[in-house]
């Protein structure tokens, strides 16, 4: 599928607004938090789960959407890693450059709503700009932070969800049994 970003202007505030205009065939669109894409290089906890997402996603059978700040979290998570000298990070930096992940800048309606959440859950900018696409974007969200889905919980807990979670999700979890069987 193919999809086109629209920077719309807001009559009364003068904001400008994201929106997805989808041509083509319609997926299931999710936003990843960093911490669900550094499990795609370094294997720990859930990197099983966030696999399947990227395994998903690189099949075509999902559509992964993030702020613009995921390849700079990704890349300095790798980096102060220990695991990736500087030749693997600039592959890393290719290789999610390559995965094509349509990434949203902080503009508008949804940097005003990314301000709002961090205040208000006392959570980092960058934490705040994932939660806020889920609402500007109307999807559901997964990441591997346990603290930031455990401080969000109360108003997200259908739209910001852990990653284990995504077990239960039988649109992506159907078509990864089918396959297995």
């Amino acid at each position: 599928m193919t999809a086109q970003i629209l920077l719309e202007s807001g009559e009364k505030s003068g904001a400008s607004t994201l929106r997805i205009v989808k041509k083509g065939k319609s997926m299931q669109k999710i936003v990843v938090d960093a911490n669900i894409v550094v499990k795609w290089f370094i294997t720990e906890e859930f990197s099983n789960l966030a696999l399947m997402i990227r395994d998903r996603f690189v099949e075509g059978q999902i559509e992964i959407l993030a702020p613009t700040l995921l390849n700079y979290e990704v890349l300095n998570a790798l980096r102060y890693s220990k695991l990736f000298p500087q030749e693997d990070l600039v592959d890393a930096a290719i290789s999610l450059e390559n995965y094509g992940i349509l990434q949203f800048p902080l503009i508008g309606d949804y940097a005003q709503k990314t301000i709002s959440l961090a205040v208000e859950y006392n959570i980092s900018i960058y934490d705040a700009a994932y939660v806020a696409l889920t609402d500007v974007l109307e999807v559901q969200a997964y990441s591997a932070d346990r603290i930031l889905v455990e401080n969000v919980h109360q108003n997200y807990q259908e739209k910001f969800l852990f990653i284990t979670k995504l077990e239960k999700n039988k649109k992506i979890r159907e078509e990864k049994d089918e396959e297995e069987e």
